[in-house]
């Protein structure tokens, strides 16, 4: 009697073992009406391959918070919220309005997919912004921080333990501005986020706590955004050299340049899925492909890097075979 092939997520991975949402790639955050509807309709475009960020902190004007809040719910209920991956960058904790402003996004008929808390002090404040969330009516929405304060950095690790949490960003600009003109302005933009030591620092153990923990790290803006070299060299360091699987855009123009850079090249694909497809045979025993020997360890790579090239299928762009959705993805449209 032939034994059923196992799916690489049984087979690969044990009980308990922390793994990280399959979240898109690129986080895109606008908080200008305009802006936000053509955001929506890019995604609605383009399919799930980035999540929309409404910004309700500095997409808002001052004083005028709550009325940003109550566009943003409109919109999280609008059609143009298609897929369901429309989070909201809510006020610090500290902010005078930041209850009314939670309690206004979460009227929405549909909630958030996610809310992002900027500026916390520490794991006191991600506790604390949770039980405020609870107590507002957004028990179980996932959350993401802001690590860009010295507090939070220093307690990254902690952080990313918290369950709730769902993926760490890195606050480049107010981390910067933290270090009272200690840190150069170059610093903020490329190359130089990739080369003072406080900021690769701050980067490297912001993803390392998020790998610790089966979390997302997302990385930081490029905030040349007309320029596209820039934005190509900086998606593809983040995604090759300091272990981000996300990044943030801050203008439409830069969603496919960073989904291109985070998507496995066609060759690493074709050779992912000659591994997998061999192991399953072999009921991930180990194998010998071209010669050189694989075993759970290269297939537990090989089946990440094959996820994350599903998730940045887009609808103008590269598809997995139908074969290879069918075998592994066949339960979901986007792992």
């Amino acid at each position: 009697m032939t034994t059923p092939a196992l799916h690489p997520r049984q087979a690969l991975f044990d009980p308990g073992e922390p793994s990280a949402p399959a979240l898109p790639v690129c986080d895109h955050y606008a908080g200008v009406e305009e802006r936000m509807r053509k955001s929506l309709q890019l995604q609605a475009r383009l399919g799930p391959v980035f999540d929309v960020t409404l910004d309700n902190e500095d997409g808002a004007p001052v004083g005028a918070e709550v009325e940003h809040a109550r566009l943003i719910a409109t919109l999280l209920e609008s059609a143009d919220n298609r897929f369901g991956r429309v989070g909201v960058r809510v006020l610090p904790l500290g902010h005078p309005r930041f209850a009314e402003v939670l309690r206004t996004v979460l009227r929405a008929g549909k909630p958030p997919a996610y809310l992002m808390l900027p500026k916390p002090g520490g794991v006191e404040d991600v506790e604390r912004a949770i039980h405020a969330i609870d107590a507002a009516g957004g028990h179980g929405i996932p959350l993401h921080a802001l690590v860009e304060t010295h507090g939070a950095l220093r307690e990254v690790m902690a952080i990313a333990a918290v369950p709730r949490i769902e993926s760490l960003s890195f606050g480049l600009m107010d981390f910067v501005s933290a270090h009272r003109g200690a840190v150069p302005l170059s610093a903020m933009g490329v190359p130089g986020q990739f080369e003072h030591p406080l900021v690769v620092r701050a980067k490297l153990e912001i993803a390392a706590a998020c790998h610790a923990h089966g979390k997302v790290p997302s990385h930081c803006v490029v905030t040349e955004f007309k320029h596209a070299a820039a934005l190509q060299a900086a998606a593809t360091r983040a995604a090759r050299e300091f272990g981000y699987t996300r990044m943030w855009s801050i203008h439409p123009s830069q969603v496919e340049t960073i989904v291109e850079a985070f998507s496995p090249t066609t060759a690493e694909v074709d050779l992912a899925v000659e591994i997998l497809l061999a192991a399953q045979s072999a009921q991930w025993a180990p194998i010998r492909h071209r010669d050189v020997l694989h075993d759970r360890a290269s297939y537990r790579y090989f089946w990440h890097l094959l996820e994350r090239a599903h998730r940045t299928s887009t609808a103008d762009g590269p598809q997995l075979p139908a074969a290879v959705r069918e075998t592994f993805f066949a339960d979901a449209p986007h792992a």
